[in-house]
């Protein structure tokens, strides 16, 4: 069952983001999606999962859903002087939802 629950998690969340990019259009969408998903991770991992929801959630939904890999291409394409803001601000509100998301668990 899990790795149906896994495919259904993975697919939904891509979706998604998918959804969160098409509305926001903008370079902001990609911050959103990977704080929100940071916070959620860091929630459901304080909370002590059994491996399955685990493996459901954490991997499958919040892997889908976050987009680190198009966080370092969009950071390294706005160059050094505002990539590197970008990457503060992205990195620095992950950390913080994860933080938050642990501490409401």
């Amino acid at each position: 069952m899990t790795p149906l629950l896994f495919c259904a998690a993975a697919g939904s969340a891509a979706v998604g983001r998918f959804l969160i990019g098409a509305a926001m259009h903008s370079w902001l969408a990609l911050i959103v999606v990977n704080v929100v998903g940071s916070g959620l991770l860091g929630y459901v991992l304080a909370g002590d999962p059994s491996p399955a929801v685990a493996t459901v959630v954490g991997t499958g939904f919040c892997g889908a859903f976050t987009t680190y890999s198009s966080f370092a291409i969009e950071a390294r394409a706005f160059g050094l002087r505002w990539g590197t803001p970008y990457a503060l601000v992205t990195l620095g509100g992950a950390f913080g939802a994860a933080a938050l998301g642990a501490g409401l668990a």
